[in-house]
């Protein structure tokens, strides 16, 4: 790693890809050109080719504080450039060009030739730049942000100002930009897959051609030295797979409780013996079951206690501020009784599951669905793009490695009357399924969180509920021992296929308000502070429904777990147990003791 690379101001310079660690690389955060091109003219008057006026701090939003511009009116398009010194050392290699995530539509220019084109917000763009090293090139980076029309915006707001649970916008790139440098036969994304019940780990491993006489070694250790081996040709199979067995006295399955990591080295090997790729990784060796109406980890039933994280801050928006600020989310919730989260309308980057790999965290990845919906007559108001499915496959390639995430939901409160017509969301909604599946059969699959079930086979069953009596939120939710799964509807219509006994939890519930400086207000301002419904009076108030609520899905032994809404406040949305700046609200002791008693569910 350089100078530059180490030095204390560069903004985010830890390595942006904890499962795919290769030595050599430069990170490309800071100060960059740059320019809003509001009316999208920018090619037209030459901004591809001339220097930008202003400059900002990447890999931070032009809306946010940290970038060094703040502007946050709609940014129609903006442009990015920078001169690199590409190192001379890396002479005789492929150099990529790797962009973590760019929002929305993407095209970038090297030395004014198109490397890339890309649509979505959420998933890592890769260039192929070619033998580039020891020259300087200029990196020339579009991003068409338009706030009209379907887009999986996630929970950008699409008025000026923030409003309800609708946040301020993110346009442009907001994760690491870097550079590697690569051989012409080198290892793409290897696939991990733990298999719990035959003690080993089956690995599948893209390459970008296949070369006579190479071959690849794989080697899993842990504290104490190897603990299997193998390798196999890579000169016949794009793909090609192996099998790391681990033998029984090494066995030690990942867990919330112990959160035990392999470590994991690929060795690519050229015909002449030469080594041509080396790549770090780790793996966690654990199981994800559906048994009835329970989901099992490692054969257990873990009552799944958790959180609605947005993954939103003050003066980074999407971007955490450092990545300490990432490992503190995740201490925070668990301080709170917390085993994991719900990762909401957004692909969280890499670097936060690898924390929650680290910490024994679990996880439910989730796509930032949120704006396909009212772009048509309310029978067929929801249009999610061919893109949405493209976007989340990405997703589920970069993210399949990760143990703690121990299940997929691509949509989120998609909802629409259901009527003798096959609509656009009926389509979309088995499309990301059926992909899901097919892409990751180890991970039980969400088809859409609360609201619009419309794939009868769906894994699991979900709904949200943010009734604040819990009396009348225990009727509602408690007819599982009959059968009856409480199941969300809309203006009074059906919106989903009927339950067929799956697992069960509530998503999204809770959301209570608290904000102490404005407790004396009186109703709800979705533009300033609120939360869902009746205020509570008092933090003693707080306190009792918190545990009511809690206590109705700690209670029922068909539930497997629950999602509090929510870990932060979130601008306007005040109804967390932290504040925005992530301080807490109220005694976390207490709230953790209420959340951590024995689950009914876990009796079983």
């Amino acid at each position: 790693m350089t100078q530059a690379q180490t030095r204390a101001d560069l903004p985010r310079p830890e390595y942006p890809r904890p499962q795919m660690v290769r030595d050599r690389w430069l990170c490309l955060n800071g100060e960059w050109e740059f320019e809003v091109d509001s009316g999208d003219s920018g090619l037209e008057r030459g901004l591809r080719t001339r220097p930008l006026t202003d400059r900002i701090t990447v890999p931070f939003a032009p809306e946010s504080e940290l970038s060094g511009i703040g502007n946050t009116d709609f940014l129609t398009a903006v442009w990015y450039r920078r001169v690199v010194d590409v190192p001379a050392e890396w002479a005789g290699s492929e150099v990529l060009l790797h962009l973590g995530a760019v929002d929305q539509d993407t095209t970038v220019w090297v030395d004014d030739v198109e490397v890339v084109r890309h649509r979505g917000g959420q998933t890592p763009i890769t260039a192929r730049l070619g033998q580039v090293a020891g020259r300087s090139i200029t990196l020339v980076v579009r991003a068409r942000d338009p706030k009209d029309g379907p887009q999986a915006r996630g929970k950008q707001s699409v008025a000026f100002h923030n409003r309800s649970c609708h946040y301020t916008r993110v346009t442009g790139i907001w994760q690491t930009v870097w550079l590697e440098p690569v051989a012409a036969t080198h290892l793409r994304r290897p696939r991990i897959t733990p298999q719990l019940a035959s003690s080993r780990f089956d690995l599948v491993l893209p390459l970008s051609r296949n070369t006579p006489g190479t071959r690849v070694l794989a080697v899993l250790s842990d504290a104490d030295g190897e603990v299997a081996r193998a390798e196999v040709a890579a000169d016949l199979d794009l793909a090609p797979s192996l099998q790391l067995v681990v033998p029984e006295d090494r066995r030690r399955p990942w867990s919330t409780t112990d959160p035990h990591l392999y470590d994991l080295e690929l060795t690519l090997v050229g015909a002449d013996g030469q080594e041509l790729d080396r790549v770090r990784s780790y793996a966690g060796l654990r199981s994800v079951a559906v048994d009835g109406n329970a989901v099992r980890i490692n054969g257990e039933h873990v009552f799944q206690r958790l959180v609605l994280d947005q993954g939103w801050w003050p003066d980074g928006l999407l971007t955490a501020p450092s990545d300490q600020a990432l490992v503190d989310d995740i201490r925070l919730s668990m301080e709170a009784g917390f085993n994991g989260a719900r990762l909401h309308q957004k692909v969280f980057e890499e670097r936060f599951l690898h924390h929650a790999d680290r910490m024994g965290y679990l996880v439910w990845g989730e796509f930032a669905d949120w704006g396909a919906g009212g772009h048509g007559p309310r029978e067929d108001h929801q249009q999610p793009t061919a893109s949405f499915v493209t976007q989340w496959l990405e997703a589920l390639e970069r993210d399949h490695n990760h143990p703690a995430i121990i299940g997929w939901c691509p949509l989120n409160e998609t909802w629409q009357p259901l009527h003798d017509r096959i609509t656009q969301l009926d389509d979309v909604t088995r499309a990301m399924f059926l992909a899901t599946k097919l892409a990751d059969p180890s991970r039980p699959v969400l088809d859409a969180s609360g609201y619009s079930h419309r794939v009868l086979e769906t894994d699991v069953w979900d709904s949200h509920n943010y009734e604040q009596d819990p009396a009348a939120f225990a009727e509602q939710v408690g007819g599982l021992d009959r059968g009856e799964a409480y199941t969300n509807e809309h203006d009074g219509d059906a919106i989903s296929q009927a339950y067929a006994g799956q697992p069960y939890f509530v998503s999204e519930f809770g959301g209570i308000w608290w904000n102490a400086e404005a407790a004396a207000a009186s109703g709800e301002n979705r533009t300033e502070s609120w939360g869902y419904g009746q205020r509570v009076a008092d933090v003693e108030e707080f306190y009792t429904r918190f545990a009511g609520l809690v206590d109705v899905l700690l209670d029922d032994a068909n539930m497997f777990g629950y999602c509090y809404t929510q870990l932060t406040d979130t601008f306007q949305e005040q109804n967390g147990v932290y504040d925005f700046d992530r301080r807490p609200k109220f005694d976390i002791k207490r709230v953790r003791e209420i959340q951590i008693r024995r689950a009914a569910y876990e009796g079983r």
